[in-house]
């Protein structure tokens, strides 16, 4: 059995623009084993957030095959997908993206309502994970009282929540000053090695790449 958690096989994305095909993605072909962290490299426009977007189930590749641990997607319902997104996959994205009504507590509670966990165990979760980014004393506080770089905390924490075998990251330090970003990446790292998760972390910053298991780049719509 695979140990891997994504696999894209001749993975293709084409837009119509102006009457002509525009080719983003043109074949890319690549896995990421559970446990294993992953940089992704890549020019403005080369398609890297695109690429997140089918490894995340959020769109579709005009043709090839995404496998998610160990599921190949194409072959199954709407449903199922959103089954496999709600469940597997974990997202963190440069902005934050928290809900500014809903506490922290409250906004790693709400994606574990969508997969049906009930109140007791979801709150449990969320207040283990908020320990595990060292904001448990910020669980009663709405974004707004916290500042940038704990906010990106709880939205690591949010991606894990749910226990995804897949984390994808879209410049997660990418919106903080230097220091901030260096520790969030350094609680980022920690948090996915002690659940063992799969990630594929989209960054411009070189040096922060150099420090994951392995570093892609996306040129010329392939890695």
């Amino acid at each position: 059995m695979s140990n891997n958690v994504l696999e894209l096989k001749n993975v293709r994305r084409s837009f119509e623009q102006g009457g002509q095909n525009l080719d983003i993605l043109r074949g890319v072909n690549m896995s990421i084993a559970r446990g294993e962290v992953v940089a992704l490299l890549g020019p403005s426009g080369s398609g890297k957030t695109t690429l997140l977007q089918i490894a995340g189930l959020l769109e579709n590749p005009t043709s090839g095959d995404v496998i998610i641990n160990g599921t190949r997607v194409e072959s199954t319902a709407d449903a199922y997908r959103t089954m496999l997104r709600r469940t597997q996959i974990g997202f963190v994205y440069q902005f934050h993206n928290l809900l500014p009504d809903f506490t922290a507590l409250e906004n790693l509670m709400l994606p574990q309502y969508v997969s049906n966990v009930p109140k007791a165990a979801a709150k449990k979760r969320a207040e283990e994970l908020l320990a595990s980014v060292g904001l448990a004393a910020r669980a009663e506080h709405f974004p707004s009282q916290m500042s940038g770089g704990e906010q990106q905390r709880v939205a690591i924490a949010r991606g894990l929540v749910t226990q995804p075998a897949l984390l994808l990251a879209d410049e997660p330090t990418g919106n903080l000053d230097p220091r901030t970003a260096e520790g969030v990446f350094a609680m980022m790292m920690e948090t996915i090695r002690r659940f063992n998760i799969g990630a594929l972390i989209v960054t411009h910053n070189h040096e922060l790449a150099s420090r994951m298991d392995r570093v892609l780049e996306l040129k010329d719509g392939l890695v």
